[in-house]
C-alpha cells in the first residue's frame, strides 16, 4: 500500500512539473509561431510587432483561450456595428457579447492591424515612435482598447519578459532594407566622410577628408531615404557641415527610422535638429546627427535669398537657431527680406564672456 502511494505521489509530482513547464513555455511557443506574422503586419501597417505579440499573448492566453480556439480571435475584438463576418458569443464585460470570428489566425492578425490603423480613436498612436512600446501600451488603454486599469502594465511586462522589442526592431530593419533595395548604392567600404562648405554664391563645394569611415554601419543611412536618389546638392551618406555630422533625408523619410539606424535616441535627434515633434518628413531636409555649433567656423554671415526662414538658415549652416537669433537680435518667426546679412558668429564688438 505504501509503495503504491509512493508511486502515485511520484507520478503526481512528475505530471505537475511537466504541466508547469509546458504552461510556462506557451508564450514562447506562441511568439515563435506568430513572430513573422507580427513583423509582416508592422511592415504593412506600422503597428509595432512587440505590441501585436504582447496583445496576442494576453488576449488569447497564448492561443489557448476558448475564444482563440473557437474563432481564431487572438485579440478579443468585438463585433461592432460594421462587422459583417462570422460571429461567436461569450460573456465578457457583459453577458453573451458578440466577438468576431475568423477563418484563420492570419485573418485575426490582419484585422487587428486594420482595426488600429483605421479607427479615429487610435490615430494618435501612430505619432508615437514604434520603439516607444510603453507609450503605445498606455495609448491603447487611453484609446479604450481594454477596460482594465492594469492593461498597460501587463503589456509592458510581457514585452519586457520575452524581449518582444527585438521583433519591432527586426521589422524596422526589414522596412529599411526594402527601401535600400531600390536605392543605388556606392561601396560602403570605400565611402568617405565628406565635408561641405556652403559658399557665398550658394554653390556647394565638396572636399573629401583623408580619414574614411571605419564602420560602414555608421553611414548606412540610404535605407531610410524615400526616393531613389539623394538631393543633387548633397552627397549620400554622412557628411559634415560646420564640423557636424549630417545627412540629407528626402521627403517621406522617417526620423524615427534614422534614429534607429544611427543608434541615436529619438528625443536627442529631435533636439539636434531643434524640433519639438514629428516623424515623417513632408519635405527633404538636412538632419544633424549631433548637436549643431553655436557659431559657424566657416563663415561670418549668410546672405538671405528671400525664400528661406531663419530655421532654414540654421539648418543649412549648421548653427544653432538660438545663437543666430541672439547674434542678430531677431525672433524666430520674423520675416527676413532678401539680401539681409545674417550673422553666424558673435558680433565683433561683443564683449568676450558676456
Amino acid at each position: 500500500m505504501k509503495k503504491s502511494v509512493l508511486i502515485l505521489c511520484i507520478f503526481y509530482f512528475i505530471h505537475t512539473y511537466l504541466f508547469s513547464q509546458n504552461t510556462a513555455s506557451l508564450p514562447q511557443q506562441y511568439i515563435e509561431k506568430y513572430k513573422v506574422l507580427a513583423i509582416n503586419e508592422m511592415i504593412r501597417t506600422g503597428v509595432p510587432a512587440a505590441i501585436t505579440l504582447a496583445q496576442g499573448i494576453l488576449e488569447s492566453g497564448s492561443g489557448q483561450s476558448d475564444l482563440a480556439i473557437r474563432s481564431n480571435n487572438h485579440f478579443g475584438i468585438k463585433c461592432k456595428l460594421d462587422w459583417t463576418g462570422d460571429k461567436v458569443y461569450q460573456d465578457d464585460d457583459e453577458a453573451n457579447e458578440c466577438f468576431r470570428s475568423y477563418p484563420t489566425v492570419e485573418d485575426s492578425y490582419r484585422d487587428h492591424s486594420d482595426f488600429l490603423k483605421t479607427r479615429p480613436n487610435y490615430a494618435f498612436l501612430f505619432s508615437i515612435p514604434a520603439t516607444d512600446y510603453k507609450g503605445w501600451c498606455y495609448g491603447l488603454k487611453k484609446a479604450g482598447y481594454a477596460t482594465s486599469p492594469s492593461y498597460p502594465t501587463l503589456l509592458i511586462d510581457v514585452i519586457s519578459k520575452y524581449n518582444l522589442q527585438q521583433y519591432t526592431l527586426d521589422a524596422l530593419q526589414r522596412m529599411q532594407s526594402n527601401n535600400l533595395a531600390s536605392t543605388k548604392q556606392n561601396s560602403l567600404n570605400d565611402m568617405p566622410i565628406i565635408s561641405v562648405t556652403k559658399m557665398e554664391n550658394e554653390n556647394l563645394s565638396y572636399s573629401q577628408q583623408s580619414k574614411s569611415v571605419n564602420n560602414p554601419a555608421d553611414i548606412d543611412v540610404s535605407s531610410i531615404m524615400a526616393t531613389e536618389e539623394p538631393a543633387s546638392n548633397y552627397p549620400s551618406g554622412i557628411f559634415l557641415i560646420n564640423q557636424c555630422k549630417v545627412i540629407y533625408a528626402t521627403a517621406g523619410s522617417s526620423l524615427f527610422a534614422i534614429s534607429a539606424q544611427q543608434n541615436i535616441d529619438f528625443a536627442k535627434l529631435l533636439s539636434y535638429n531643434e524640433m519639438e515633434s514629428g516623424d515623417i518628413l513632408e519635405n527633404g531636409m538636412l538632419i544633424y546627427l549631433q548637436k549643431k555649433g553655436k557659431k559657424s567656423n566657416i563663415k561670418k554671415f549668410h546672405i538671405t535669398t528671400g525664400t528661406e526662414s531663419l530655421t532654414d538658415i540654421a539648418q543649412n549652416e549648421g548653427v544653432q537657431l538660438q545663437s543666430i537669433l541672439a547674434y542678430n537680435h531677431l525672433t524666430n518667426n520674423q520675416k527676413i527680406e532678401p539680401g539681409t546679412k545674417i550673422l553666424l558668429q558673435p558680433p565683433t564688438n561683443q564683449v568676450k564672456g558676456k
